[in-house]
């Protein structure tokens, strides 16, 4: 019986450690979802500021425009 038993707790042991395992993959990938999103509002970020700069270029093309008008 002490055969069993050890047998056992062996088994309960291997079943937790691939339930932490799953658990610490599935943590992982919900990090890499988060960093995926992050990335995503970067570029967002960074593509309207360059908007606005292209926005501030065109302003200042139109200036030079009108100043040699004058």
């Amino acid at each position: 019986m002490g055969r069993g038993e050890e047998e056992e707790e062996e088994e309960e042991e291997e079943e937790e450690e691939e339930e932490e395992e799953e658990e610490e993959e599935e943590e992982e990938e919900e990090e890499k979802a988060g960093r995926k999103e992050g990335r995503k509002e970067g570029r967002e970020k960074e593509e309207k500021k360059k908007g606005r700069r292209g926005h501030k270029k065109d302003r200042k093309k139109e200036r030079k425009k009108e100043r040699k008008r004058i």
